[in-house]
């Protein structure tokens, strides 16, 4: 459960989606873990990552300032996602100015052409992926200054803490693959192997939430959405009458897609 920022959390929603992934017929292949739970292990993480780590001062207005008419590209908000901002430029590498106090702290990417500046990796839905961590990322947050931990840092320490080797998620998170991928050679972790799947867009590209005003899930009707889903997947299902019957024809259908090339797979944005 990805309640690491408490200040965004809604009391019972957690527990609310566990229901509806079992109202689906999910199931959980062990204990639910709670990110709110695992300060410890973060700050674990945090301290290993110490030699990397520098305090940040800047305001999100100071740092689009301070980089106004540079090239635009990818950086992290104050949760470590990425916004549409230009990078942040270092102000703060070298140490906080007189008088500043630490409003975040960043990790520090490679400078321009060292080792470990280009991040690749080999997604199984979209093939090869490369970023270039000075150019298109900047230095990014770790940790905010009301204690949060950020994204990056913890699904980076629970996969591993959870012994995860593979990863199959939306594609809005194969921007910051890259990031959790430094992150993991920074702290000696093994990488899993990736796959990002496709979102299911409304007619104006937004992403179907309940910010965009999506329809809720129905918990009492689950398998026409989950026939939908199939359908975005390129699974041909055919006709499924129980829960029981989804499950076991999609997983089939699914575990044969997977031994397609990449590009081959049949996951086109929905």
């Amino acid at each position: 459960i990805e309640d690491v920022d408490q200040t965004r959390t809604v009391p019972g929603a957690a527990e609310s989606m566990v229901a509806q992934l079992q109202a689906f017929g999910m199931e959980a292949d062990g204990e639910i873990v709670w990110q709110s739970r695992r300060d410890d292990l973060y700050a674990v993480a945090f301290d290993k990552l110490q030699e990397h780590v520098f305090a940040c001062g800047c305001t999100r207005s100071e740092i689009a300032d301070s980089i106004s008419g540079s090239v635009a590209g990818s950086v992290t908000d104050a949760a470590g996602m990425a916004t549409a901002a230009a990078i942040y430029p270092g102000t703060c590498r070298a140490g906080l100015a007189a008088g500043r106090a630490a409003r975040t702290w960043r990790v520090q990417v490679p400078y321009a052409g060292e080792a470990n500046d280009a991040i690749g990796f080999h997604d199984r839905a979209c093939g090869w992926q490369s970023q270039i961590l000075s150019r298109e990322v900047g230095d990014f947050v770790l940790r905010r200054a009301d204690g949060f931990w950020a994204y990056q840092l913890a699904v980076v320490v629970d996969d591993a803490a959870q012994g995860v080797t593979h990863v199959v998620r939306g594609m809005d998170l194969l921007d910051s693959t890259p990031r959790q991928i430094y992150l993991q050679q920074l702290l000696g972790l093994s990488t899993p192997t990736y796959l990002h799947v496709p979102l299911v867009c409304n007619a104006q590209g937004e992403k179907l939430s309940k910010q965009t005003g999506a329809m809720p899930l129905d918990p009492n009707r689950p398998l026409p959405s989950l026939l939908a889903a199939a359908r975005v997947l390129g699974l041909k299902m055919g006709r499924i009458d129980s829960l029981e019957e989804f499950w076991v024809r999609a997983l089939a259908l699914w575990q044969r897609k997977l031994q397609s090339e990449p590009g081959d797979m049949g996951l086109d944005q929905a």
